[in-house]
């Protein structure tokens, strides 16, 4: 027997996540120059990382020869949430928090819910942790929370809601939200993953982390790999109970958010032009590529984050169409997609470009 059979049946049956392509793997395999070449397919902040933030990533680089002090960080989501420097847990971006949560409700003979087309982290989460994922079926490509709330079974220690959902879009009006979490036992954790909660207009956001006191069982989590633009320095949090991020905290790697992603962070939360700034680019390509996906005859689904995801029929086929132009978008066929691709949103330019290859792609 090989060393790999070793492994647990739940670890060896997971699929790897697959990201989206790097821009120097496209160089490579098809001869393109990097500076010729367009990514739209993991969701980035297209603005890059916030002046505030650089300058205190180049400030923080003087002391990276010492362990990280989460302390500030922590405390500056905790001044702005209203809740306590306890109920804060940080992650190497919020799917580190993701998996947290996992780890510490989820073990095997348990299991957790999920939506069909949801983020592909909840089923590796909770696979690894041994656990049986229960897989609710989609209304309209999103959350069906009646059909979710009745897929909950007494082994069920975690459901997973995404809102904005990604890789559709699909938003949740909170009321209905916060109705599902009154009906869920209060034994089972929910998990409410806000990745994409600053794209939305301002008047569709409530304070999800207030309802905290009222569900001791809930989980938020955010990040600031999106409209902060730190992907790369990978920083994210999760808001819950003091008891659940006790709990969260004690399976939580050492040290695991950099200095270099807190000074980041910290710096970030204050630049409110740039936030600013990056929410209106973003409202200016939604309309600029809703307008071209129409212009070409494609559905799309109407989203809420800083991507479209639109059908094409042949997603693969179209696709590699696409990376001959140098355009890479992401293809979701993983998601149950096959047939759909999904574009983030770019500078105008690259939102441009990528109708230009897409339309030559679909002749």
């Amino acid at each position: 027997m090989s060393i790999s059979q070793q492994s647990p049946d739940y670890i060896r049956a997971i699929s790897a996540y697959v990201p989206g392509k790097p821009i120097t793997e496209l160089a490579r395999e098809m001869g393109i120059p990097v500076d010729k070449i367009v990514k739209l397919a993991s969701n980035e902040n297209p603005l890059g990382m916030s002046p505030k933030a650089r300058a205190a990533v180049e400030k923080a680089l003087a002391g990276v020869e010492r362990y990280p002090d989460q302390f500030e960080l922590i405390a500056a989501l905790a001044a702005r949430s209203g809740l306590t420097q306890e109920q804060i847990v940080l992650g190497n971006g919020s799917n580190d928090v993701l998996d947290m949560a996992a780890r510490v409700f989820l073990a095997p003979g348990r299991s957790a819910v999920m939506s069909e087309h949801a983020f592909a982290v909840y089923p590796l989460a909770t696979m690894s942790a041994g656990a049986q994922c229960l897989v609710a079926p989609a209304t309209h490509f999103g959350h069906d929370l009646a059909a979710m709330r009745a897929a909950i079974r007494p082994d069920t220690r975690v459901v997973w809601i995404a809102n904005p959902n990604n890789p559709t879009g699909n938003f949740l009006p909170y009321p209905e939200v916060r109705a599902f979490l009154a009906s869920v036992p209060a034994d089972v954790a929910v998990v409410l993953d806000e990745a994409y909660n600053d794209y939305l207009p301002p008047a569709d956001r409530v304070d999800t982390l207030g309802w905290i006191k009222d569900f001791p069982n809930l989980i938020v989590t955010r990040t600031f790999s999106k409209i902060y633009g730190l992907a790369g320095l990978r920083v994210g949090y999760a808001a819950a109970s003091p008891e659940v991020a006790d709990l969260m905290n004690r399976v939580r790697q050492p040290f695991n958010v950099n200095n270099l992603a807190i000074a980041a962070a910290v710096a970030g939360l204050d630049d409110h032009v740039f936030l600013a700034e990056s929410y209106d680019l973003n409202r200016r390509g939604m309309e600029q590529l809703v307008a071209g996906l129409k212009r070409l005859g494609l559905e799309h689904i109407p989203s809420h984050g800083n991507f479209v995801t639109f059908k094409v029929g042949h997603g693969g086929a179209v696709n590699q169409k696409l990376l001959q132009q140098g355009v890479i978008v992401r293809p979701i066929a993983g998601y149950g997609l096959p047939n759909h691709l999904r574009v983030t949103i770019g500078l105008e330019s690259e939102n441009l470009r990528f109708l230009e290859a897409l339309e030559h792609a679909l002749q």
